[in-house]
């Protein structure tokens, strides 16, 4: 006589399950190849209240209160030239240029 054991029944997924979780499987997917198009995060340079400045001579750059003038050692951006998000075409191009002591913009040395 054969032996029998006690297996459980296999599962029933209804069709709606597998659809939705293929469904899932295909965002996910979508998301992960177009690296969220879409959903970029900029990084401000500095907060609410605050303006960037740049250090004299360097490449350096702060951020200091609206109420406040740059500290020593450290200047405006010129108009039109201020970084507003890291990695923004002027926060780019302040990596390789600066402002001598009497606000030129020159090459970074």
């Amino acid at each position: 006589m054969p032996r029998r054991t006690n297996r459980p029944a296999p599962a029933v997924r209804p069709a709606g399950i597998r659809l939705a979780a293929a469904a899932l499987v295909s965002a996910a997917a979508a998301v992960a190849l177009t690296g969220c198009a879409g959903f970029e995060y900029r990084e401000d340079i500095c907060s609410n209240g605050e303006y960037p400045v740049l250090s004299v001579g360097g490449t350096g750059s702060a951020c200091v209160s609206d109420k406040e003038e740059p500290p020593g050692g450290y200047a405006r951006y010129p108009e039109g030239k201020v970084p507003q998000q890291v990695d923004d075409k002027w926060d780019v191009y302040w990596d390789t240029h600066t402002l001598d002591k009497d606000g030129t913009t020159i090459e970074a040395p």
